[in-house]
């Protein structure tokens, strides 16, 4: 079956394979044509003719037709002088079989047509009682054509198989990878908000007990300076518990279900805000969404957070922020605008931050602009689909 199935044109050790079969099937003629039979023993010019015919057959798989025409032109004369007909026949039946496996239906036939002809002739001149030879020499050579054929399309059939199958394979190689990098992508995301968000808050809380500190070490207000480290602990913890759930993921592990917590959603924004007014800032929030598809509430949560963030650092001191959170026509849109100082050109662009919220967006289907506000300030603005599981509030949290 492997010398079946593999390709003749591009099999290994050809040539050397096909002139040892020459020698062989040139050894087996000879032995027949000394044996006798149908036909007289060749004499010098017979057996010059008939280990002619097999000498091309070193070559039959790079030139099947020249190869058949030589042999051809060798045994032909053979034939005519009335030699051992039996003798070239096996090499006459490779050659055949050559021209049907590696070339297509139509020149196989014409060539069976040709081949069929010229024994015709040759018998007519030869043997013109031999009906029953005729017969049986034309049987033999429809039956190595078909059989030609036969494998020839067989071994197209096991080359798409084949084909299928690396494509297949290929295919599924590729989604793995674009799986991957799909996932790579998400982590940077999550450690970057994460990050990101608890590094400014801690940054702002150190700066309010360092100025407690300093400002007046007559007067030193103890309870602030205990709050403020309490607020860092806590930030430090929750960074913590996120940032470990994000490497359990990233390891693949089953885990058990408090070392991975549910997805952040839509109701720890009021955690954020709670956040952002220790950091300083002046917070006016609005919920008015009871709930949204586990996708959307993570994605709305990440672009709250960043934009709370991004405040937090860039808006200047005790800003005023508003946080609207709200469902209309099938989408849930969420708004962060602040009145402090607009960036100057480039600053936004510098980090991930814009960046990993509009992929934060994109991911669940839904568009995010930001930019400064003509009345000042600054705003992120996003538009996420919900469909219609979402339930709304009429009410709001502030």
């Amino acid at each position: 079956m492997a010398v079946i199935n593999r390709d003749p044109l591009t099999a290994p050790h050809r040539t050397r394979n096909d002139a040892l079969l020459a020698v062989a099937l040139a050894a087996g003629a000879s032995v027949i044509a000394l044996l006798g039979g149908h036909g007289l023993r060749p004499d010098a010019l017979g057996w010059a003719f008939l280990l002619a015919a097999h000498v091309p057959l070193v070559w039959r798989r790079r030139s099947p037709m020249l190869v058949m025409v030589v042999a051809l032109v060798c045994v032909a004369p053979y034939h005519a002088l009335d030699n051992n007909h039996t003798a070239p026949i096996p090499a006459t039946m490779v050659v055949l079989y050559t021209v049907a496996a590696t070339g297509t239906v139509r020149r196989t036939l014409l060539t069976g047509a040709g081949v069929l002809g010229l024994t015709l002739v040759v018998n007519a001149l030869t043997n013109p009682d031999g009906v029953v030879e005729l017969l049986r020499i034309s049987g033999w050579v429809v039956a190595v054509l078909f059989c030609g054929i036969d494998v020839r399309y067989y071994r197209q059939f096991v080359a798409s198989i084949v084909e299928r199958a690396e494509r297949a394979e290929r295919t599924r190689e590729e989604e793995a990878r674009r799986r991957v990098a799909e996932e790579r992508l998400r982590i940077a995301r999550d450690l970057h908000d994460l990050l990101a968000h608890s590094i400014t808050l801690i940054g702002v809380q150190t700066s309010v007990a360092a100025h407690v500190l300093t400002a007046d070490p007559e007067r030193l207000d103890r309870q602030s300076i205990a709050k403020s480290l309490d607020d860092i602990a806590e930030t430090c913890r929750t960074a913590r518990g996120e940032l470990r759930t994000t490497l359990e993921v990233l390891r693949e592990q089953g885990v058990a279900g408090e070392a991975r917590g549910p997805l952040p959603g839509l109701d720890g924004v009021p955690d954020l805000v709670a956040a952002a007014r220790l950091a300083g800032a002046r917070v006016e929030s609005t919920v008015r969404v009871r709930q949204a598809p586990p996708a959307v509430g993570a994605a709305a949560y990440r672009i709250v957070q960043e934009a709370l963030t991004n405040v937090v650092r860039h808006a200047g001191p005790e800003p005023d922020v508003r946080v609207e959170l709200y469902e209309e026509r099938g989408g849930l849109h969420v708004s962060v605008t602040d009145d402090g100082p607009c960036p100057t050109p480039g600053t936004q662009s510098t980090g991930y931050g814009l960046v990993g919220m509009r992929e934060r967006a994109r991911s669940v289907g839904g568009t995010l602009d930001a930019g400064p506000r003509d009345e000042g300030g600054f705003e992120v603005s996003a538009v996420l689909p919900v469909g219609a599981g979402l339930v709304t509030d009429g009410g709001g949290d502030r």
